[in-house]
């Protein structure tokens, strides 16, 4: 049993232990109830309302806030570094990547990094496309047709595009001159220096929305996870916020701790969370709760007013508007927070009685 199973069983473990704790005085006191209901107004007896409602069942497992993984941007330029983002900084198409002997490297959206010399009268190509999709985008695109082939109006494009970004106006585009990754980036830490020579890791970057990853078993992420599915997370301080699950991952890894023992092997599951719930946190551990179970149009009630038997069965005392208690026995199904599903000879909107705080 993981470590979150062990606290998901805890929660239920904790409140039947609460029950039993009481034992015998909970049991003399249901008969002590029933005896002397016809000499106690029920009217004053503290009580709350059966309801019916949909309650889930939740595990908990450890989980990290974060931006998601991180991954290198190699300079492709040659020369000495004369700017670099800041870490924490978001970057966007057409900003620049670096600077490098006074000039900008750009950077595009795409999928594949630029290999070969982009020039007019090339063969053409996807790099081709990805170029002028990228100028077409950032509004160098009025004359030219986004497609495979390199024109004479693709290297007018690019020759605005190289004047905004400080470079000589060549119309001739290099491998290095700009910076390709899949979208815009945030700035996880900077490894180049000003003044440098330009040339290995300038810095690394994740996505731009925050995100909780959390390591599950393998038994575990395919009983708790689903994508799409709500959690509810945990962030220090005890404020919980609401998130989605995005992915699971398909590869299981073993934890490096644990040699070749493929049973402790863990599935990355990542959820999205709204930016504007935790605005004020770049990393933190939290807890992420996943439904283990769902009970829909069920009724409950509050755990306090379980009444535990000597032969581990439960009842609940319901107090009417008028006339004497009554015991009901009832059977229990999930938890959830302070409260219980129950079935029994109850209707919602009856009243139990609970103990005074």
């Amino acid at each position: 049993m993981t470590t979150g199973r062990k606290r998901a069983a805890a929660i239920g473990g904790a409140a039947l232990l609460v029950i039993g704790a009481a034992g015998g005085g909970a049991y003399a006191w249901q008969h002590h109830s029933t005896a002397a209901a016809s000499t106690t107004s029920t009217t004053t007896l503290p009580t709350a309302e059966v309801i019916r409602t949909e309650l889930v069942s939740r595990a908990d497992e450890d989980g990290t806030l974060g931006f998601g993984p991180r991954r290198s941007v190699l300079a492709g330029a040659s020369g000495r570094i004369t700017w670099l983002p800041s870490a924490g900084a978001v970057l966007e198409r057409g900003d620049r990547a670096y600077g490098v002997d006074g000039h900008g490297i750009g950077l595009f959206y795409g999928s594949t990094p630029f290999w070969r010399t982009l020039r007019h009268g090339m063969a053409d190509g996807y790099d081709v496309l990805e170029l002028e999709r990228n100028l077409d985008a950032l509004g160098y695109g009025d004359h030219i047709t986004v497609d495979r082939t390199f024109t004479a109006a693709t290297k007018r494009a690019v020759r605005k595009w190289q004047r905004a970004m400080g470079m000589a106006r060549t119309g001739t585009l290099e491998p290095g001159d700009v910076v390709v990754q899949p979208g815009a980036v945030r700035v996880a830490e900077v490894r180049a220096s000003l003044s440098g020579r330009a040339g290995g890791v300038v810095y690394s970057v994740t996505g731009t929305q925050r995100q909780v990853t959390a390591d599950l078993s393998v038994s575990d992420a395919q009983t708790l996870a689903r994508k799409g599915a709500a959690v509810e997370v945990t962030l220090p301080g005890g404020r919980k916020v609401r998130g989605t699950v995005s992915s699971i991952g398909t590869v299981a890894a073993a934890d490096a701790s644990s040699g070749s023992d493929t049973g402790n092997a863990k599935i990355t599951v990542t959820v999205t969370l709204e930016a504007s719930a935790v605005a004020a946190l770049d990393g933190a551990p939290v807890t992420v709760a996943f439904a283990s179970a769902v009970h829909e149009n069920v009724l409950a009630v509050p755990i306090n007013s379980l009444l535990a038997a000597s032969d581990t069965t439960y009842s609940v005392e319901v107090v009417p508007d008028s006339g004497p208690v009554r015991s009901v026995p009832v059977r229990l199904g999930i938890f959830d927070g302070d409260n219980v599903e129950v079935t029994g000879a109850l209707n919602a909107g009856d009243k139990v009685r609970v103990p005074q705080s």
